[in-house]
């Protein structure tokens, strides 16, 4: 066993709401309103000159605006960032093919600004743990002559004591669309431990399958999307049902559902993390898909439709294997990140191939060996095999009838945890 540091977010709930409100409303419409600012000296610049401008120059351009000096610098900064951030990942989509990815708008429907989420670094908050208070900064412009500071009464889970941690580097304003809550964002010291195996264990990341897993001993595993599929379905129906698009209960809606997606991100990868302890594997082996859109020889399963299935594109992925990589760290199994080129028309048996072996986006079935398999499993023994090779890559007689028989976990949204298909309650 080890020691390490690792970054943690928890989540606190603010006791004294009726008398902070009004301070936290303020600095969330000012973030909201330099926001726009910024977004409007990029469209500016783009015009003029094709270039958007990043973190820096926004700063530069900005730090004697008045809407600069609404929040703390720090808070400034970030929103700015967050800005630039945004930008750079339309763009990035954009000169990858992405014909339906949009730039960055502005936080605002008419006259009305949102409540924008607002960050205070090291010189913009003092916490006391002993009370359970934070002090939050206000901008240079909300500052009166009793108050220069929001003073935030908070109650953490049981569990959860900040108290106990390294340090905490910043905390976030949130509003949920009924009440504000503040995030910590920590450095905590956890305990690693001894990888639980030298197996290996490959992933496919996919839009009907989430997650397809092959284990190096032979058998598989699918986590379709049916519970997101349907939250899709049902949040989009209410929130068409809103007149306004910046409302409160559009804003509600949106994060019930942004906070659904997270919980079911979180437990999927602790489920993976700890199937992979009880299996005794001590390697993931992840597709990455960050240039999934560079690849022009990708056939068929990466063209994902014009809804891109729940619109889960690659910040979704990336999003997942973030929360995968860390969990897996605290129980001693390494996450590797490999390329998914040409995983999805290979096939893991004999090697051939060819694109039109998948046959149908389920199906996978083998001209040269005749193997028959389920697709996203093919893809993710391929996945694995590029970390750990299989016996048949040396000569050896590996069976590839386990590769069609995949046992299905579905999310029990009752239970909110996953389990065999045929054990889901219904």
């Amino acid at each position: 066993m080890a020691n390490q540091v690792v970054t943690r977010t928890y989540t606190a709930s603010i006791q004294n709401q009726s008398q902070v409100q009004d301070d936290l409303d303020a600095l969330g419409f000012a973030a909201s309103k330099l926001w726009n600012v910024g977004r409007w000296v990029c469209d500016r610049v783009w015009n003029e000159i094709d270039h958007i401008p990043d973190h820096d120059e926004l700063t530069a351009y900005l730090k004697s605006h008045e809407r600069y000096s609404d929040l703390h610098s720090q808070s400034s900064q970030r929103v700015l960032q967050e800005l630039a951030e945004a930008f750079t990942s339309w763009y990035g989509k954009r000169q990858n093919g992405d014909t339906r990815a949009n730039p960055p708008g502005y936080r605002k429907h008419g006259d009305d600004h949102p409540r924008s989420t607002v960050t205070f670094k090291d010189a913009g908050f003092k916490l006391d743990t002993q009370y359970n208070r934070v002090r939050l900064s206000k901008g240079e412009n909300l500052k009166d002559y009793w108050s220069d500071f929001a003073l935030c009464e908070y109650q953490t889970r049981p569990e959860v004591d900040p108290s106990t941690v390294e340090s905490v580097q910043q905390v976030r304003a949130v509003w949920t669309g009924n009440e504000w809550e503040l995030h910590f964002v920590c450095k905590k010291e956890v305990t690693v431990a001894e990888a639980p195996g030298d197996k290996t264990v490959g992933i496919d990341l996919g839009i009907n399958n989430f997650a397809a897993l092959a284990y190096e001993d032979e058998h598989a595993e699918l986590y379709p999307l049916n519970c997101l599929k349907e939250d899709d379905y049902y949040f989009s129906k209410q929130i068409a049902k809103c007149d306004d698009t910046t409302s409160e209960p559009t804003t509600r809606l949106h994060h019930k559902k942004s906070t659904r997606r997270t919980h079911y991100f979180h437990t999927l990868s602790k489920h993976i993390v700890q199937r992979c302890v009880e299996e005794g594997v001590g390697t993931i082996a992840v597709g990455d898909l960050s240039g999934i859109r560079e690849d022009n020889r990708s056939d068929e399963t990466k063209d994902w439709g014009p809804h891109g299935n729940l619109d889960l594109h690659s910040w979704a992925f990336d999003r997942f294997i973030s929360l995968l990589e860390y969990k897996a760290k605290a129980e001693g199994v390494a996450v590797e990140r490999v390329s998914e080129r040409d995983t999805s028309k290979t096939c893991s048996g004999c090697g051939q191939e060819r694109a039109a072996n998948r046959v149908e986006r389920g199906l996978y079935v083998c001209e040269g060996c005749e193997a028959v398999a389920n697709a996203d499993v093919n893809g993710a023994e391929n996945i694995r095999q590029k970390v750990t090779p299989s016996l048949a890559a040396d000569g050896g007689d590996r069976s590839t009838g386990w590769l069609a028989q995949p046992s299905t976990y579905l999310f029990d949204k009752e239970t909110g945890a996953f389990a065999p298909q045929e054990q889901v309650t219904s």
